[in-house]
């Protein structure tokens, strides 16, 4: 190839080195650098995956190259210097014996530099030192020969036919006589070749000096496709081959461009990091590797560049094109311009490819072991060993290993441009290093290097991956792949290291910049979805009560999406800080198990409902605030002593409702599937309230998940018999057809019945039991009267002196605390008396009626669009006046309650007068209409519930929000539990007053 596109390539090359060793510089400037050199520089900087991936690759190129430096070296010993050691014969005649020569002494080779690395680093630099004054001896030699022979020399001549260089002709045989060599050639068949006819047979000699003004012949580009013929200039004429035999002249092998030129020429810089990875070695990291690497590169590129323009003007053109000497029976050519004689250039040649092989075989294995120490490989961790003398041997025998197999392989050219790609991608990934160090100003950038800057850095980058694609873009690719692999092993096998690397800054950066557009307007419908904040109970143990719920998170975001989960501890947070991190610690591990992506936090409140309140308020930031919030269903409340489990949930759904987020309530949740669990069936959409079309779109989330995809959607509506049916079902299926979701739809009808008398006394006895527990308060020491007085009579007291205290009703002004340990004693010691099989009848009633809850238990909710029955103003008049009789009812109730006394009754009469007593308690009170109608509703929409879904595998309805009044929250979650009794799987749902679901594209 022309020595001008040489000069080019020398020129981008080293360019892109130097840049990349100012990158480099600046990073390990920048704190202390140990062992592992350019891969620490990139981990540190990038993260533990890129730094592991482009290491592991870097690693690769590195011991692969020490082998295709352990072949160089054989090739220039069996070929300029010792032919006759050839083991295999003439390995210029035959491509398998010189392989074959190359697997036997590149073997033999590399046990000896495998034993002098072994003996130690010292050693090696000893040996540096000998070889590197043979080199700068070499170059030397070759400068002086250059200007030594200014003239020429006669010691290379080549045969040219017409304007075609021709091979294997000695000079005493350049002639066309006819029965010479060339006659032998060219007229073997009878008939001479119309070429060889027609043009004349000179002698050229290879080496013209500088006098000769080749240089300006050189210039042009001479660039060829594969078999056309080397020729001076681009006349087809002479360069294009014809259907006949080539014979012996001299034709291109490959097709030709810069970008295969760069690929040559870039093995040849790709040392500049030899320094770096020997940093553990060095007594001062960060003042050798500036000085050396970038002196090392401006000497170099000196000596490449100037002896680029000396051998253009020295040299033929047609010398420098001829791959393999083939016109010169494979001389070096350098080595014949040498002075004082071509053993210096053999010599200095042999030892540099061999200094570079060892400069190889020690850097890479301290690369290796450099990895293997941060274990974010794990099957590496064994190559973490180093041995007595500090040297690591475990990684030494892995790296002759794979440096045997690249020597076995015989021809290291087919890997050459691969180990070109490992070091590029190395190289751009320091300069990208360097560039978001600077650009992102981390405060720990302080690099002492300060001739720098983040422009440098991303040309450099961009050199580098220019010159990978522009020398073998399919090898790019390979290698990018490779990267790609060794990346997602790290990210899925390899340990979790935080070492403030750029891609976090990155992400720290996007994070500002997203949250803060976010920030300019509330988000479109369509941009919609739901950021979920879940609100998870502990147990004593610090442990989450309802597994299930995170499943069920994890799959209504489809494993993608971003969730909040918090838990309360009640307490002092100076107090019980460190239970709070234990809490958060096993919340976290929950959530990785079960795949929940998000965060957790544990939160330490005095008051639980007020916690709640503060984390609905406050967490989230910015438009990455959540507006969905998940908590569980209090089961068991009605066994609870306390009002605190329900009357916690009721504040949570008023909260929610007053911050305007959404609101999800799962029943059942135990039965929910798994996180790896597959259901098939259907889930029904009892859509009763539109409420923005989250019931519409929950089911449609859920079905992205694996776990629920395989179920169908069912849409059910309500409506009166007056209401035209058959036109409701059709425009809802339009609504669905513009939502784009598929699902079945059907309009349940209702109509508007007498109130019946279960459910007329099903509301009197929730009415009852709820009015009962709210007014009766026992103190302490009356309800010990009231036991003793039960017990005294269990024994027949004969005196008939102690009796019964009269029942007291508790002062709301008295401490709280001290009526829920009451209820707490009250419950322990009524249990404890009913054990008694010979109570007397009238006292267990009395008690019976008044303390102990009515089953089977209840159900809850009304929702707000049911049809429900109209009401006249003469009957709204009627329901005033019959609601203020209620009141004088209940007082007359309070009153008989007042004065109920529990004493012992000792015959059937008593017996029978203490059960007209409680009759006469039961009837004082009358249920309100409003519950009667609430509880009616409630029953009637479980039956048709019941009916349609009972086989579904989820039912997801409307939640009606709490009551304003806080006396009627009780019978608000006695409507709720009516409404979904019978119901396995259930998900109440209240939405957050906006719309989350677009008809528009």
């Amino acid at each position: 190839m022309p020595n001008a596109d040489r000069r080019h390539g020398t020129c981008g090359t080293a360019e892109q080195t130097m840049l990349t060793a100012i990158s480099m510089s600046a990073i390990a400037t920048n704190g202390v650098v140990p062992a592992g050199g350019s891969y620490f520089m990139i981990s540190r900087s990038l993260g533990p995956e890129f730094g592991g991936a482009v290491g592991m690759l870097f690693y690769t190129g590195t011991t692969l190259a020490a082998a295709m430096y352990i072949v160089g070296a054989v090739e220039i010993v069996l070929t300029y210097m010792a032919p006759w050691l050839s083991i295999f014969g003439d390995f210029t005649k035959d491509a398998s014996a010189m392989y074959n020569n190359f697997r036997v002494y590149g073997t033999m080779l590399l046990c000896v530099m495998g034993l002098i690395v072994y003996v130690g680093v010292k050693f090696v630099n000893k040996f540096a030192t000998v070889a590197l004054a043979c080199v700068i001896f070499s170059i030397i030699a070759v400068y002086a020969g250059i200007f030594n022979n200014i003239d020429g020399n006669d010691k290379l001549f080549m045969c040219v036919l017409g304007k075609r260089l021709l091979k294997d002709v000695a000079v005493a045989n350049c002639s066309k006589d006819e029965g010479g060599v060339l006659w032998n050639y060219f007229c073997a068949s009878g008939e001479c070749d119309p070429y060889f006819k027609e043009q004349n047979v000179s002698l050229v000699r290879g080496i013209k000096g500088l006098k000769s003004g080749v240089f300006f012949d050189n210039l042009l580009p001479s660039f060829l496709e594969e078999g056309q013929y080397i020729a001076y200039g681009l006349d087809p004429e002479h360069i294009e081959p014809l259907d006949r035999p080539s014979y012996n002249q001299v034709y291109a092998d490959l097709t030709t461009a810069f970008t295969i030129l760069i690929g040559i020429f870039f093995p040849s810089v790709t040392g500049i990091m030899a320094g770096s990875n020997r940093s553990g070695d060095l007594a001062d990291a960060q003042k050798s590797i500036p000085i050396g690497t970038i002196g090392a590169i401006l000497t170099t590129s000196t000596v490449y560049l100037s002896c680029v323009l000396l051998f253009a003007g020295t040299v033929d053109n047609l010398l420098l094109r001829d791959k393999f000497g083939q016109s010169i029976g494979g001389k070096l050519v350098v080595a014949n311009m040498a002075w004082p004689n071509q053993w210096v250039i053999l010599i200095g040649s042999f030892l540099s490819t061999l200094g570079a092989g060892l400069q190889s075989l020690t850097g890479a294995p301290r690369l290796l072991q450099a990895i293997a120490k941060d274990g974010i490989i794990p099957f590496l961790e064994p190559f973490a060993v180093s041995s007595k003398r500090g040297e690591p041997t475990r990684a030494l025998l892995l790296t002759l290993v794979i440096c045997q197999c690249g020597i076995l392989l015989g021809n290291v050219d087919l890997l050459a441009p691969l180990l070109s790609m490992f070091f590029l991608m190395c190289y751009g990934f320091v300069n990208l290093a360097c560039a978001l160090q600077t650009l992102l100003r981390t405060p720990n950038w302080r690099p002492r290097f300060k001739y720098y800057h983040w422009c440098l850095s991303l040309i450099g980058l961009t050199l580098c991956i220019s010159i990978m694609f522009m020398t073998s873009w399919y090898f790019a690719l390979i290698a990018m792949g490779m990267a790609v692999l060794i990346y997602k092993y790290i990210e899925y096998r390899g340990a979790e290291k935080e070492w403030g690397d750029g891609i976090r800054g990155i992400a720290l950066s996007a994070a500002r910049y997203s949250l803060l557009r976010l920030e300019e307007g509330p988000p479109h419908t369509k941009n919609w979805r739901p950021q979920i904040l879940m609100l998870a109970k502990m147990n004593d143990d610090f442990t989450p009560k309802y597994r299930k719920l995170f499943s069920f998170v994890s799959q209504l975001k489809a494993g993608k999406g971003l969730a909040v989960v918090v838990s309360l501890i009640p307490g002092d947070f100076t107090k019980r800080a460190g239970e709070a991190a234990a809490a958060k610690q096993a919340l976290r591990k929950v959530m990785d198990d079960e795949k929940v992506k998000g965060f957790c936090d544990v939160l330490v409140a005095s008051n639980i409902a007020d916690g709640l309140s503060h984390a609905v308020q406050t967490i989230g930031l910015g438009g990455m605030k959540p507006n969905t919030v998940i908590i569980g269903w209090p089961y068991g409340w009605r066994q609870s002593e306390h009002d605190r489990t329900w009357h916690v949930f009721l504040q949570t759904v008023r909260h929610v409702s007053a911050a305007r987020m959404a609101l999800l309530v799962p029943k059942g949740i135990n039965f929910f599937p798994a996180i790896g669990d597959k259901i098939a069936g259907n889930i029904d959409i009892w859509w009763i309230v539109h409420d923005g079309g989250l019931l519409m779109l929950l089911p449609f989330l859920l079905k992205q998940h694996r776990s629920w995809k395989n179920c169908k959607m069912r849409i059910f509506t309500v409506a009166q018999m007056e209401d035209n049916s058959i036109q409701i079902k059709k425009d809802l299926k339009m609504f669905l057809y513009h939502l784009r979701i598929e699902a079945e739809v059907e309009v349940v009808e209702m109509m508007d019945s007498d109130i019946s008398a279960y459910t007329y006394e099903r509301t009197l006895m929730m009415e009852q039991r709820n009015q009962m527990l709210r007014k009766l308060r026992l103190n302490k020491r009356e309800k010990e009267n009231v036991v003793q007085a039960i017990v005294d009579h269990h024994h027949h007291n004969d005196n008939n002196t102690k009796t019964a205290s009269k029942v007291r009703f508790a002062d709301p002004s008295e401490n709280k605390e001290g009526n829920e340990e009451a209820d707490r004693e009250e419950k322990n010691e009524v249990s404890s008396t009913f054990c008694c099989d010979s109570l007397d009848l009238d006292t267990a009633l009395i008690m019976i009626f008044l303390c102990i809850p009515f089953y089977p238990p209840s159900i809850h909710f009304l929702t707000r669009s049911l049809p429900l029955p109209t009401k006249t103003e003469s009957e709204k008049d009627k329901d005033t006046k019959e609601a203020t009789e209620n009141d004088k009812d209940a007082a007359g109730a309070d009153k008989l309650a007042n004065n109920v006394s529990i004493s012992p009754v000792k015959d059937k009469k008593g017996a029978g007068d203490s059960t007209k007593v409680a009759d006469d308690v039961k009837s004082a009170f009358k249920p309100d209409e409003g519950n009667v109608r609430r509880m009616h509703t409630a029953v009637k929409l479980n039956e048709v519930i019941v009916n349609k879904s009972h086989d579904a595998q989820l039912v997801i309805l409307n939640l009606p929000g709490p009551p304003k009044e806080t006396y009627m929250e009780r019978e608000n979650m006695e409507f709720l539990e009516v409404l979904t009794e019978g119901l396995e799987r259930v998900l109440m749902v209240r939405g957050g007053g906006r719309e989350v679901i677009t008809i528009y594209s």
